[in-house]
């Protein structure tokens, strides 16, 4: 009993294992199939192709053209037909007089040796009545193979055969009753029905059987009657086209009589319903390799972009490691592209970060040596003993608050600056103007003392050499620090010379001095936040170490270079001198349409 009850329970545990896979994996495939296949990109796309397809299938089954088309071949089919069937009718008719009647005074008119011609036009008025029973078999003949009906009527349009009641010999004649029972047509056929009605009623007549047997019902009858071929186009209750021809039976220019040929009901409906049909296997087979195409198309689109879009997540809710862009490096087209930029982007967007922590922590570190002196400044000025003690400390405590206000000052100028950048609009600036402006103003506020400012343009011919695009009061901000910093390195007698030249699609503004130069290991890093090296005597902290730092972040926000280094010159024996530093900008010209 227990082995028994084991079995059971492993069983029954085996059985709601295997339906906890089945779920697991269903789950699992409408994830994908929801994902990937049936994603919202992945529906547009479907959507849009499919939907220019079912518009051209639309098109393609209103078959206008083809069924007007049809329809006048078959009206010269039937009219050929028709033709060839009256010719064989008009030679079968027979005279209907056994005695033929001549004018006696046609024969006084006759010469010696003459004759009537039996082609006179008195054999013209001879009557040649149209015979069933010698017509029936001709027509029987010649209308079975053409499933068409055919109407013979004699002149008064009286209907003599018609080849619906044609049968061979010993040929049993079947009368089709109607049915005891109820129409048995669908509701669907019957919408369909009164709705090709409806379409074609106002453009075609209806179809009515004559009543009586009298074909001057029928308008094509009434001009074939005439000597004249006629065709009528009409729809039956059903809404099926019936094309109607009748051509005149003639025999010696002599009207016999009337055959009217009309197609079956549908005849032509048949022909064009396959031809939709056909056209409508081709959409499903084109509809099914377009899904197809689709499904692949969007899954090279849909399934990067995915993983774009997951990285760009992680990125924005990474914060303790660096999340990294997925580079498709094989792809040249615009998902490529789209891969890279992110790439880049996220990359800069690292890189801002990692320059906030470091200008923080610089910040910081600047900020913390003049509070921590005036706060030693503070502390010791209650135990300073006499007037110049307390006056030494109260000027070191002066000059800290001058050096944390301009710490501050250049700090914020240095934060609102890429912000002010971004926000600011470029627009077409004169280096040459702005130059000899910040010259001119530097030359009226000179001190005793301070060196002489020279400017040397090199000016070329072309109007407009010096134009860049740009920010021109932060440009003005670049060469006011350079100059700043190459008169503080001059000496009093000495001079500072800018010079600007344009070279091909390039303009290059230097500014020299006639200080001690730059030493080489720290020619990269004067550039750098808070960085300082002042000459000897110079009284330390009258300078932020911010100026150099701005005039490069502005400079490369105009997508150009700053560089420093000495200006030297060689003696007759090879030894160097050096003459002073030089900072060299160099800015895109801007192009003149």
């Amino acid at each position: 009993m227990d082995t028994r009850t084991e079995a059971a329970n492993a069983g029954e545990k085996r059985r709601v294992e295997r339906r906890r896979v089945r779920r697991r994996l269903l789950v699992r495939v409408g994830s994908v199939l929801s994902t990937y296949v049936f994603s919202s990109l992945t529906r547009r796309i479907v959507v849009l192709n499919l939907a220019a397809l079912l518009a051209l299938a639309s098109g393609i089954l209103y078959l206008n053209q083809f069924r007007a088309g049809l329809i006048d071949a078959r009206v010269q089919s039937l009219l050929i037909q028709g033709q060839i069937i009256a010719g064989a009718i008009a030679a079968s008719a027979t005279v209907d007089t056994d005695a033929i009647t001549i004018d006696p005074e046609k024969l006084l008119e006759l010469q010696a040796g003459e004759s009537l011609s039996p082609n006179d036009e008195q054999s013209r008025a001879l009557d040649f009545p149209i015979n069933p029973e010698r017509v029936a078999p001709v027509l029987r003949r010649l209308i079975s193979p053409t499933k068409t009906r055919a109407r013979i009527y004699d002149p008064d349009g009286t209907l003599i055969l018609d080849s619906r009641h044609l049968y061979a010999r010993g040929q049993i004649l079947r009368f089709d009753l109607p049915s005891t029972k109820e129409d048995t047509t669908g509701w669907l056929e019957s919408i369909w029905q009164k709705i090709k009605l409806w379409l074609r009623r106002g453009d075609l007549p209806l179809y009515e059987e004559a009543g009586g047997g009298s074909g001057r019902s029928y308008p094509e009858v009434v001009a074939a009657l005439g000597g004249s071929p006629a065709s009528i186009v009409r729809v039956s209750e059903k809404g099926e086209l019936i094309v109607s021809v009748a051509v005149p039976v003639q025999r010696f220019r002599a009207v016999l009589g009337a055959l009217l040929l009309s197609t079956q009901g549908g005849d032509i409906d048949d022909i064009v319903a396959a031809e939709r049909w056909a056209i409508l296997r081709v959409f499903l087979v084109a509809a099914i390799v377009t899904t197809v195409l689709a499904v692949l198309v969007a899954g090279t689109i849909a399934g990067p972009v995915r993983r774009l879009a997951a990285a760009a997540e992680r990125v924005r809710r990474g914060v303790d490691s660096r999340q990294e862009i997925p580079e498709f490096a094989g792809r040249q087209d615009e998902i490529g592209n789209l891969a890279r930029t992110l790439r880049d982007m996220t990359n800069a967007l690292y890189n801002r970060m990692d320059a906030i922590e470091r200008f923080a922590a610089d910040v910081s570190h600047e900020l913390k040596n003049p509070l921590t002196s005036l706060r030693s400044a503070v502390e010791t000025l209650p135990l300073a003993r006499n007037e110049d003690s307390r006056g030494r400390l109260l000027h070191v405590i002066l000059h800290d608050v001058r050096r944390l206000d301009r710490l501050i000052s250049d700090i914020s100028d240095a934060s609102r600056l890429d912000a002010e950048l971004a926000r600011s609009n470029s627009e077409p600036l004169d280096i040459a103007e702005l130059l000899e402006g910040i010259v001119h103003v530097a030359q009226q506020v000179r001190r005793q003392g301070q060196p002489q400012v020279v400017l040397d343009l090199v000016k070329p011919r072309e109007t407009h050499a010096f134009k860049v695009r740009g920010n021109g009061s932060r440009m003005g901000q670049v060469f006011n620090n350079l100059l700043d910093n190459a008169r503080s390195f001059s000496p009093p007698d000495g001079h500072v010379t800018v010079t600007a030249r344009r070279e091909g699609r390039e303009i290059i503004i230097t500014v020299d001095d006639e200080g001690p130069g730059i030493r080489p290991d720290v020619a990269e890093r004067i550039f750098e936040r808070f960085y300082t090296d002042r000459p000897e005597g110079e009284e330390f902290g009258n300078n932020s170490g911010l100026g150099l730092s701005i005039s490069r972040q502005i400079v490369e926000a105009h997508r150009g270079t700053i560089t420093a280094s000495n200006r030297v010159e060689t003696d007759r024996e090879g030894n160097e001198r050096i003459l002073g530093a030089r900072f060299t900008v160099c800015l895109p010209a801007h192009r003149i349409s």
